[in-house]
């Protein structure tokens, strides 16, 4: 049945997102016509609408993501599926959890992490540090803390810590304070103000390199915002708790700090062995529970980098389950 959406939401779907790694992603998880696959992260939908072209009647997509206009996407999608498709809103941990009730098993789950296109390119989400506009950057904005409430209320010990942290900022004690004796003049609520704050802040020199000096601080906030590390982390166990034997699970991930985490993970399943390295045998007991499919991050070509600029941080990382 073809969608009966005007024309303008088919454009902009078009322009919201490009995908990254889309067939390098294919090829690891290989689904079949009768695959059962959860997009964790649904976003705009492309990588789903590549995956649901290789998913027959036998076969479902379930999709997840936490914020509210996904469900737009989700449903322009399934109207050109041929599998059964159903859309889960909220945290992709929580999604897990309740699959996980429902007794239902996986062929497949994959996650693409971080913030996609359609929010940063959305002015007034407060994503960005390219548009001046409200201080939000929630993925899922009916509630939660804001940047700007994070940025008003925190102590500044807090405040340098996810600086650093999060976004491996080199001045970030320095902005901290900086944040601090700002916000005690007028509390923060505008994006521009935070910028500002930031080249204040820093050495002269390092406020002229090639990007935005207030990037890492935006991407500090925005993980502290939706709490995206510690999703991470009680998303991947749950994850492989679903998939069926010979299963894959694939992340797409942009910060260090999530594919370090995917990465151990990884690790911990595929040699859980605690034994120490001298004994002969294993007298722990503790068994694989995956495979580990790329030994190295998948990273773009040098075509997808050209084409998509945003994608330069991507590492795709898969395992199968035993």
């Amino acid at each position: 049945m073809p969608s009966t959406q005007p024309l303008a939401f088919e454009l902009e779907m078009a322009m919201a997102h490009i995908p990254v790694l889309t067939s390098e992603l294919l090829d690891v998880l290989d689904p079949g016509p009768d695959s059962r696959v959860a997009d964790c992260t649904f976003g705009a939908g492309g990588h789903a609408a590549a995956v649901g072209e290789r998913l027959g009647p036998g076969g479902l997509l379930l999709g997840c993501d936490r914020d509210p206009v996904a469900i737009r996407y989700f449903d322009d999608l399934r109207s050109r599926l041929s599998c059964p498709a159903r859309f889960y809103p909220g945290d992709f941990a929580d999604t897990l959890s309740q699959l996980a009730r429902t007794g239902l098993t996986l062929t497949h789950v994959y996650m693409d992490l971080g913030v996609s296109s359609m929010q940063i390119d959305t002015e007034e989400r407060g994503f960005s540090y390219s548009y001046d506009a409200p201080l939000d950057m929630r993925m899922d904005p009916t509630g939660g803390l804001t940047a700007a409430d994070i940025l008003n209320e925190w102590p500044e010990e807090r405040l340098w810590r996810i600086f650093s942290e999060y976004g491996e900022e080199h001045y970030s004690r320095r902005i901290a304070r900086a944040v601090v004796r700002r916000r005690e003049r007028a509390p923060y609520s505008r994006t521009s103000e935070l910028v500002d704050t930031v080249k204040e802040a820093i050495p002269t020199p390092a406020r002229f390199g090639s990007r935005n000096p207030a990037r890492r601080v935006f991407q500090a906030l925005r993980i502290a915002v939706n709490d995206e590390l510690e999703s991470l982390r009680l998303a991947l166990p749950l994850a492989l708790a679903l998939l069926e034997p010979g299963g894959v699970l694939a992340v797409i991930s942009f910060h260090s700090l999530e594919d370090r985490i995917v990465k151990e993970f990884f690790a911990s399943q595929a040699h859980p062995c605690t034994c120490p390295p001298d004994f002969p045998i294993c007298v722990c007991g503790k068994a694989p529970t995956m495979e580990i499919i790329t030994g190295k991050p998948i990273t773009p070509g040098a075509r997808e980098l050209e084409t998509n600029p945003r994608s330069s941080s991507a590492k795709l990382r898969a395992a199968r389950r035993l």
